[in-house]
């Protein structure tokens, strides 16, 4: 559904730069950050979540994270410190005044999330989609797989996973130089740090979905977590409709 009014505002992330944020509905505010090379509109609005969402009485605030979407995208590395998106976020709560609030993400902004709360951020209820255990505490695991493919598009043979993840990149009109960048502002979560998490988490992930390590393993860590799995993999779980609807249900119990 895209016949929501989603309102454009900017903020001013980490040194200034600016970050675009869509927001609709009204209600109790919703912060939802989407993944790697995807953007606000494709994790949230494309397949009906965010309309299911505002329907249930929330007004979201939806980002794109640096070097996405409609953010700024600098070319120069230095634009890229570790941290810089949970930086941004942290900024996005401030300017907009959100005290009381959740928060969530998909895969990078689930990671994102985890960030922001190891840093002291305090949601009311925590959604981590597309995540599991090793995503946070191994955040390069599948660094080296990135590389490879935003070093050497073009290459791929059809239908191989980095073809598949080239084309995704295309749908989303993802910048290379800056999506490549992005690898830096990663930072490990240990153990310990998620297991201090009081908030209610929901962890939500496809069935078929390992690609940041297993999601039962990230409950097991958290004091007040439960697991939701819904059809799909990393790439199209994000796509089901059975997504929204599991956020919906915990957000609103």
């Amino acid at each position: 559904m895209t016949d929501l009014k989603i309102e454009r505002h900017d903020i001013e992330g980490r040194d200034g730069l600016p970050i675009a944020v869509h927001v609709v509905g009204e209600g109790r505010d919703l912060v939802l950050i989407h993944g790697y090379f995807s953007n606000a509109f494709t994790n949230w609005v494309r397949y009906g979540h965010a309309a299911k969402l505002v329907e249930a009485g929330f007004r979201l605030i939806l980002p794109d994270l640096r070097g996405h979407g409609e953010s700024a995208k600098p070319h120069d590395a230095a634009a890229y410190p570790a941290d810089a998106l949970t930086d941004d976020n942290l900024a996005l709560v401030e300017q907009m005044g959100l005290t009381d609030y959740d928060l969530g993400g998909y895969s990078l902004g689930a990671r994102t999330t985890v960030r922001m709360l190891a840093r002291g951020a305090t949601p009311r209820r925590v959604i981590l989609a597309g995540m599991g255990l090793r995503g946070l505490v191994k955040t390069l695991d599948k660094g080296g797989y990135y590389k490879n493919v935003l070093t050497n598009l073009g290459t791929f043979e059809r239908g191989t996973s980095e073809w598949m993840t080239e084309a995704f990149l295309k749908t989303t009109k993802g910048d290379p130089v800056a999506m490549l960048h992005i690898l830096n502002t990663f930072v490990d979560t240990d153990e310990a740090t998620i297991a201090g998490f009081q908030q209610p988490a929901e962890v939500i992930c496809g069935a078929d979905d390992q690609d940041n390590g297993i999601a039962q393993e990230l409950v097991d860590v958290l004091p007040n977590g439960r697991y939701v799995e819904i059809p799909g993999n990393h790439m199209n779980a994000v796509t089901r409709k059975e997504l929204g609807q599991a956020m919906v249900d915990f957000l609103t119990a």
